[in-house]
């Protein structure tokens, strides 16, 4: 039973945040950037935060995209 102070939040970041955060991690982390979202993607569900945990596992994913569409480009 959950008592009437917890709250549930969405913490999916809208499609242009986690963009955002994308291109943040390329520039700091470069090929690391989705190995880093995944990092605290981990960080977060050992700590019991699923929502942002999710959220990090998307940027991680969008990440992990970007990458291949890069190989596919060249």
């Amino acid at each position: 039973m959950r008592s009437g102070s917890q709250i549930d939040i969405d913490m999916t970041p809208p499609v242009h945040e986690a963009e955002a955060m994308v291109c943040v991690l390329e520039a700091k982390h470069g090929a690391w950037a989705a190995e880093v979202a995944d990092f605290f993607s981990t960080f977060h569900s050992l700590k019991g935060d699923a929502g942002r945990s999710w959220a990090w596992a998307g940027v991680a994913e969008l990440a992990r995209r970007r990458a291949e569409a890069r190989q596919t480009e060249q």
